[in-house]
């Protein structure tokens, strides 16, 4: 069975590129972490909608801009250092350990996400999972972002498997729902306790951290 990731926010926080120029960024540097992820998500969903796409660091640029325009006291001459930040994002504490301890195990394991081939490169190198993954999917061979099925359809081209036989794995409550709807059997990773939705596509699992993945039947 194959063990498939979401990158940014699951294996990768998001919030680790402000982290690194926290005391340059000033006291509104969780706000402006925060409107960034925000505007960068959202401008994968309005664009697949609209049918037009830009791969994930065009939309991740855009993104940060706005926010620089919504959050003046955050010095724009941060702009490079947070992009470089941004492409060597700090892998949360437990996983390396547990994409390690899955393919110990004989689980084939996978990255799908939005983020372009560069950027996921980049990351996985920088984080030291590269050797822990069999694949590592983007939706740019698409031109098109999650929730939409044929991304989630990469996986099961790539494996040659069923819907069922993918555990899907994300911090992200709205890609678990398209993941459900797809057929995978989904794992939520709700780290900050947040309230459930999309009642009518509940994941299989919910887990505080990823290290518990490994006790799920």
């Amino acid at each position: 069975m194959p063990y498939v990731f979401d990158a940014y926010g699951t294996l990768f926080d998001v919030h680790a590129a402000i982290a690194r120029h926290r005391d340059a960024a000033g006291p509104d540097a969780d706000r402006f972490s925060d409107i960034w992820r925000t505007k960068q998500l959202e401008y994968t969903w309005t664009l697949t909608l609209a049918g037009r796409y830009a791969d994930f660091w065009t939309v991740t640029q855009q993104a940060l801009d706005y926010t620089f325009e919504r959050v003046p006291s955050v010095d724009r001459a941060l702009r490079g250092r947070l992009l470089d930040a941004y492409l060597r994002l700090d892998a949360f504490p437990d996983a390396r350990q547990v994409l390690h301890d899955l393919k110990a195990r004989g689980a084939r394991t996978a990255i799908l996400s939005n983020g372009s081939p560069a950027m996921l490169s980049s990351i996985v190198e920088a984080a030291g999972v590269k050797e822990h993954l069999d694949a590592v999917l983007s939706v740019d061979v698409l031109h098109m972002f999650k929730p939409r099925p044929e991304v989630y359809a990469l996986v099961t081209d790539r494996f040659a498997v069923t819907p069922a036989e993918v555990t899907f794995v994300s911090s992200n409550r709205w890609d678990v729902m398209g993941a459900a709807a797809f057929g995978f059997r989904c794992v939520w990773v709700n780290r900050s306790g947040m309230p459930d939705e999309y009642a009518a596509l509940p994941p299989a699992a919910v887990i505080p951290n990823l290290s518990e993945l490994l006790s799920l039947p």
